[in-house]
């Protein structure tokens, strides 16, 4: 018997995601259609000049314009920003430096620290129980 193997794909939204761009940003032809995993694979390995600008330039999804602002999602929708930002926008907010932006940041600094700190006592537990 031979094993037929199906290719899977995935909704151009998911591909999006996957590819950290902002869906209604990239060209018709990829919002329209399915993507399968190798073609999502060949877009990493080799991105095409519009995936490349898209990832230079923008506009950026949340998770890409929270990664660059050192802030979660979360603390984005608190200090206002819901919709897609580009590098210029990013770098703009940045300059700007407003106090939501100051306290975002040390707020996640403070998780990212207390984060830290539990690794460290589960690390310390587990050489105990060795």
């Amino acid at each position: 018997m031979t094993s037929h193997r199906t290719t899977q794909t995935m909704k151009p939204a998911t591909a999006a995601k996957k590819l950290g761009v902002h869906l209604e940003a990239t060209p018709a032809e990829f919002q329209e259609g399915s993507v399968s995993r190798d073609e999502l694979n060949a877009l990493q390995t080799d991105p095409p000049e519009w995936l490349r600008e898209l990832r230079r330039n923008g506009p950026h999804p949340r998770p890409v314009v929270a990664a660059r602002l050192g802030v979660s999602i979360s603390g984005l929708a608190r200090g206002g920003v819901t919709e897609a930002l580009t590098t210029e926008q990013i770098e703009a907010l940045r300059d700007e430096n407003p106090e939501w932006l100051q306290k975002e940041r040390a707020t996640q600094a403070e998780v990212r620290k207390e984060a830290e700190r539990l690794k460290e006592k589960r690390a310390k537990e587990a050489a105990a129980d060795s």
